[in-house]
């Protein structure tokens, strides 16, 4: 087996994403690969974002466009430098997470994809699905997932 060159991540903000974060940060530090950490959002749109503009004020900016992606992706790269990874490469994408990652995993040729195993044992992740398992049926390549809950 070689070692892996791309190693790829995703986060979506929560604590349990960040631990995905670090420990896709670590074995990318210990491959001497490159860490692309991912983040996938839908923006609200209609009366939704209406909605969140009248109780979010001068904070609205948070729910438009990819703003919290973008500093989801800022926060995930600090813990990804603590955690010794050195090439780090981020991206936001508007899409649902699952063909986001996919996408993502394929446009920069990772060698291996990392995530959460949070909703791998919730009931709506057994009747709906999870993202680590639908990557994991969708990827086509290795798939690490990080005990994070």
């Amino acid at each position: 087996m070689t070692a892996y060159r791309t190693v790829m991540v995703g986060t979506d903000g929560s604590e349990s994403s960040y631990r995905a974060v670090e420990g896709a940060a670590r074995l990318a530090a210990a491959c001497g690969a490159e860490l692309v950490i991912a983040c996938a959002y839908l923006p609200m749109r209609g009366p939704e974002l209406d909605r969140a503009r009248d109780q979010l004020g001068a904070e609205a900016y948070q729910v438009v466009g990819s703003a919290p992606a973008e500093e989801t992706l800022r926060t995930a790269k600090e813990r990804a430098r603590a955690q010794g990874a050195e090439t780090i490469r981020t991206t936001a994408v508007e899409d649902e997470p699952v063909p986001a990652l996919v996408t993502v995993a394929r446009e920069c040729s990772a060698d291996l994809v990392v995530v959460g195993n949070r909703g791998l044992r919730s009931l709506a992740g057994r009747i709906l699905g999870s993202v680590p398992a639908d990557i994991a049926r969708r990827a086509g390549l290795d798939v690490l997932i990080v005990h994070t809950t």
